[in-house]
């Protein structure tokens, strides 16, 4: 029987796709600087400084104030649609003719240094957080209903021959300096469910079911856009959120795959979405997609591993899909296209790539009880659903057509959250010869990188 540990279980419940990780290191002492923490605002000796003192001046990109607005009084116009449609056109790319993104050809002689920091362990939170954020356009948080952004019905049919699309600007520059300054907040004082994907270096920083600890996150899902975006793109009258990721820099990079953490849902129930906060580098960090392969009959539904040259995927391993994704944009693609994320060369980021992402549920979704698969792992709070009853629950909130305010009450008295008894009780599914099998594709994924 195959048998996996508790620590190496506890370091792929924050993974997007619970890939091996390297080896945890802590430093023995705090790292110090004299520079502003712009989270607590000290300049001398803040253990906090260092991480994110650099935060917006080295960012890729500064968002421009004339990006498209998505506000609640209007939305893009066919013109505004047109252009959006022009600049969202991927890149059709052949391996044998385009190479993998790479690194620039300069190199430097000076050594290369990391944006982030790891944090120490003594900085690790727990509960709930809140950065105490003004939210754009004068909404007031838990009144005001949700804003909107009007897509073309050519984008939607793109998502669904394709499997993939990018629209751009969805979020305007105050959307886009609200995430970031949510992201700050949060780098700043990391979350203890950060623990596993931080110190195992896979990203400089991961949490899952972010809007569960961070108030600014679950705000952004009830009063922005996003939710009506998600709707229109799948055709339907309801959107919850199944589950979520905030990743900053993946250092290591994601080799082929399908998305197998989409929380207790069905492939065909969930819609995947990102949402940038910076310009993605010119030669890693973006998605790369195999266009139509969310058609394909023969990846195993359990995998998460694809090996391209496999028999069957023939029609789709030559079609590749590229994207270089700007602040404000939303990538949405279907949860069994096949992609990869390519990491900086030498593993280290020396600029942000700050990304929201998830699934998200449509209307008439059920609950699927995913315990003896991998896919349990972004399924693992004490919500008390049982198999095949409808996805209905504080834990799974509704963003679209409007947020529940019982549902938000619900996070916001910390009744929403992981639970020790439920983790303990669907991890142990895993143990079985099968689980395992199933388990182990996660840990071929990892250490896709720039040449």
């Amino acid at each position: 029987m195959t048998k996996f540990s508790l620590s190496a279980l506890l370091l792929v419940l924050l993974s997007p796709q619970g890939s091996a990780f390297a080896p945890i290191t802590f430093s023995s002492t705090p790292t110090t600087s004299t520079t502003t923490c712009p989270s607590c605002r000290r300049t001398t000796q803040c253990s906090l400084s260092t991480r994110f003192a650099e935060a917006e001046t080295t960012s890729a990109t500064t968002v421009s104030s004339s990006s498209s607005s998505s506000s609640s009084s209007s939305s893009s116009s066919s013109s505004e649609q047109s252009q959006v449609l022009a600049s969202s056109t991927a890149t059709v790319a052949s391996p044998a003719a385009t190479s993998s993104p790479s690194t620039p050809a300069a190199k430097s002689n000076e050594p290369r240094k990391r944006i982030l920091n790891e944090p120490a362990l003594w900085e690790y939170n727990f509960g709930l957080q809140d950065p105490q954020l003004t939210l754009p356009h004068g909404i007031t948080a838990r009144v005001t209903p949700p804003e909107t952004f009007t897509i073309t019905d050519e984008q939607i049919r793109t998502l669904e021959e394709d499997g993939v699309v990018l629209i751009r600007s969805v979020f305007d520059a105050d959307w886009v300096n609200y995430l970031r300054s949510a992201t700050g907040h949060q780098v700043s004082n990391p979350h203890f469910w950060a623990f596993a994907g931080t110190a195992s270096k896979l990203y400089d920083y991961i949490q899952r079911n972010i809007w569960q600890t961070n108030k600014a996150f679950a705000d952004f899902y009830y009063h922005s856009a996003m939710g009506h975006v998600l709707a229109q793109c799948g055709r339907t009258s309801e959107i919850r959120i199944s589950t979520d990721l905030l990743m900053v820099n993946p250092n290591k990079g994601f080799k082929w795959h399908q998305d197998n953490q989409n929380g207790p849902i069905t492939w065909d129930e969930g819609i995947r979405f990102w949402i940038t906060m910076d310009e993605t580098p010119a030669d890693y960090g973006a998605p790369v997609y195999l266009k139509g392969s969310h058609r394909n009959t023969v990846v195993d539904e359990q995998a998460v591993f694809v090996d391209i040259e496999m028999n069957g995927l023939e029609e789709y391993k030559d079609q590749w899909l590229s994207f270089r994704t700007m602040p404000g944009d939303m990538l949405i693609w279907h949860p069994r296209t096949i992609h990869k994320v390519d990491g900086p060369s030498d593993g280290i980021w020396t600029s942000y790539r700050r990304v929201l992402g998830g699934t998200a549920a449509k209307a008439g979704s059920l609950y699927h009880d995913k315990r003896g698969t991998g896919g349990v792992l972004s399924d693992l709070g004490r919500h008390g659903l049982e198999d095949g009853e409808k996805l209905s629950s504080p834990f799974f909130p509704m963003v679209y057509p409007q947020f529940d305010r019982m549902e938000a009450a619900a996070r916001d008295d910390g009744s929403v959250g992981r639970d020790p008894r439920d983790i303990v009780a669907k991890i142990g599914g895993l143990a079985g010869k099968a689980s395992g099998e199933k388990f182990a594709s996660f840990f071929k994924v990892l250490g896709s990188q720039a040449k």
